[in-house]
């Protein structure tokens, strides 16, 4: 039973990266759009929340704690990095969670503008999960080996469901501190 809980905790340990990005991407935000205030069809591209500011000031910001985590694993004697595994692949992990997560958002962006949905409007299921597939979705394309031994392997899929229950929450807590503090200018 041990082995299984702890599965799951390095399951969603090491997706703390993933999860970062799109509120940090808030915080380092503004300045040129990443469409260039471009439309197609009659709607933006992607419209003015994605700038080029927030999704480096974003990525960089979960590849930053993500080495964070890292440091303190190593400083605990851990080899593999508490399930990023060892460098220089844990790095790789990293930039995919971290800028895959933000890459989803994106995708996230552009369904909503050829959907007809404004600027912060909701959109269930794709806000909750579209930095999440991001996420998996780059990693895999890089580090296909790593998501295989942490979300699927063993007890693997259990870290993976557990991600996918606590996403939304974790989302829903966020979103609401973010509006709350002034940063979003709603609170989904």
């Amino acid at each position: 039973m041990l082995d299984i809980l702890l599965t799951v905790l390095v399951g969603i340990w090491v997706f703390v990266p993933a999860l970062l990005p799109n509120s940090a991407a808030v915080v380092f935000g503004g300045g040129t759009p990443m469409d260039f205030g471009k439309s197609m069809g009659g709607e933006r591209i992607l419209g003015d929340g994605k700038t080029w500011r927030g999704f480096f000031g974003g990525g960089l910001s979960g590849v930053a704690v993500g080495l964070v985590m890292i440091g303190v694993s190593m400083l605990a004697g851990s080899e593999d990095g508490w399930g990023f595994g060892p460098l220089p692949g844990a790095l790789s992990v990293l930039f995919c969670l971290s800028f895959g997560s933000l890459l989803g958002d994106i995708l996230g962006s552009f369904l909503k503008r050829r959907f007809g949905v404004e600027r912060g409007g909701k959109a269930p299921i794709l806000d909750q999960y579209d930095f999440v597939i991001g996420a998996f979705l780059l990693a895999m394309a890089f580090r296909w080996d790593w998501v295989m031994a942490t979300y699927v392997d063993g007890y693997g899929w259990l870290s993976l469901i557990a991600l996918l229950v606590l996403v939304p929450l974790l989302h829903r807590a966020v979103n609401i501190i973010g509006y709350r503090s002034g940063l979003k200018d709603e609170p989904w």
